[in-house]
């Protein structure tokens, strides 16, 4: 399996800045895929992604998958390419708003995220939201939508080698590849 990680924290707090490093600072041969699974719904998220496209450059061609991000992993995987996911955040929230009514096809989607991670030789760098150190949610669908995103980031951070959380722009790493308890190398 290629090396993975999960860079999750609040909102702004520099996740996607430190994923592309990540990303810059891996070696990518056979190129560097940014899979962007937000959609430009309203003019504040179209401001939004212009700026993510313009902190990346050029360095990355862009996949725009909103709903089928397993298949997408999977077509362009190979050991030499680099894959960042940005995010698990709206990825999740956009299966709920298409396929809210039928919850079997909300977990088809995430079951076949899994597949296409568990033996991936591409360098796989995820990001996401932590949503659970809030209040809890006063409706069912803000409920149902923590409750999985919460699921899918557990089972990623699993499989991860390296787990981050940032917070105010400072990396922390909950979990490192090669390194076992109090910082032992295992």
């Amino acid at each position: 399996m290629g090396r993975m990680s999960l860079v999750t924290g609040g909102i702004r707090s520099g996740k996607s800045r430190f994923a592309l490093e990540l990303a810059f600072g891996a070696s990518a041969p056979a190129g560097r895929y940014f899979i962007a699974t937000a959609e430009a719904l309203d003019s504040e998220m179209r401001r939004r992604i212009e700026r993510h496209q313009g902190e990346r450059g050029a360095g990355f061609e862009t996949v725009e998958e909103p709903l089928f991000l397993g298949r997408a992993i999977a077509k362009l995987s190979s050991e030499e390419t680099v894959i960042l996911v940005d995010c698990l955040t709206l990825w999740v929230n956009n299966l709920l708003f298409r396929f809210g009514t039928q919850p079997e096809k909300v977990e088809a989607e995430m079951e076949s995220l899994l597949e296409s991670v568990s033996s991936n030789p591409a360098r796989l760098i995820f990001v996401t939201n932590e949503v659970g150190l809030g209040i809890m949610a006063d409706n069912p669908l803000a409920r149902e939508f923590a409750d999985r995103l919460g699921m899918i980031n557990q089972k990623i951070a699993g499989q991860s080698g390296d787990v981050i959380l940032m917070t105010a722009g400072i990396a922390q790493y909950l979990k490192r590849e090669g390194v076992g308890c109090a910082g032992l190398a295992s």
